[in-house]
């Protein structure tokens, strides 16, 4: 599947060939999590356990995900360009990660929902600023909705008008998931933090003829 437009979002076609990871891609995942910056330790393990990922060696949160990828469903898709990868987006069943399952998560689901969560964006920092961020948004939403996916949550971050520090923007800004859709549910660690943490939902319409889905 490839990066394209949808939902009428501005700024969401690219030159991305995306993927889903499989246990074939992982280097290809570690070149981009190798360059400086928190990817390279904590290798997007975070929601996978229910401690933190800061006390632990790279190597254990490449192992989790590792194990993840293994044993399935995939925890994410690959962006790639000119056969290198610059981005990546974990989205995924929600019940697949561990740590959706504490109550400051909790949205309030229907009962029979479906619901699949994003939970981090990486982008090579070469890359920033082109858009890639909403390409592999654009992205995760298809491969959700090819999945069975009846809703899509993530878990963004209001910046407003801010400069959001590299350690808590992996999550996404809440101006990426308004303008594909999203509408906001719920706000995780409200008053707790500097900016608001706002829980956000797209509702699906079931697989379609646009699934991005790599099989």
């Amino acid at each position: 599947m490839s990066g394209s437009g949808r939902r009428g979002s501005p700024g969401v076609e690219s030159d991305l060939d995306v993927r889903v990871l499989t246990p074939d891609r992982l280097d290809d995942l570690a070149r981009l999590f190798d360059q400086p910056g928190d990817p390279r330790w904590c290798w997007c393990a975070s929601f996978h356990i229910r401690g933190s990922v800061k006390a632990r060696p790279p190597e254990l949160n490449r192992d989790v995900l590792t194990e993840r990828t293994v044993a399935g469903p995939s925890p994410g898709l690959l962006g790639y360009r000119d056969g290198r990868v610059v981005a990546w987006v974990s989205v995924g069943p929600r019940e697949s990660y561990r740590k959706l399952a504490r109550q400051d998560y909790d949205a309030g689901a229907s009962d029979g929902e479906q619901v699949w969560s994003i939970v981090c964006f990486v982008v090579d920092p070469k890359a920033r600023g082109q858009g890639l961020a909403r390409a592999m948004l654009a992205a995760a939403i298809d491969h959700a909705q090819a999945g069975g996916a009846t809703a899509l949550e993530a878990y963004a971050i209001d910046p407003d008008g801010e400069r959001i520090p590299n350690p808590i923007a992996y999550s996404g800004p809440v101006g990426i998931f308004a303008d594909a859709g999203f509408r906001v549910v719920g706000e995780r660690l409200a008053g707790r933090t500097r900016w608001p943490r706002p829980i956000v939902r797209l509702d699906l319409p079931g697989p379609g003829a646009t699934a991005g889905r790599d099989e």
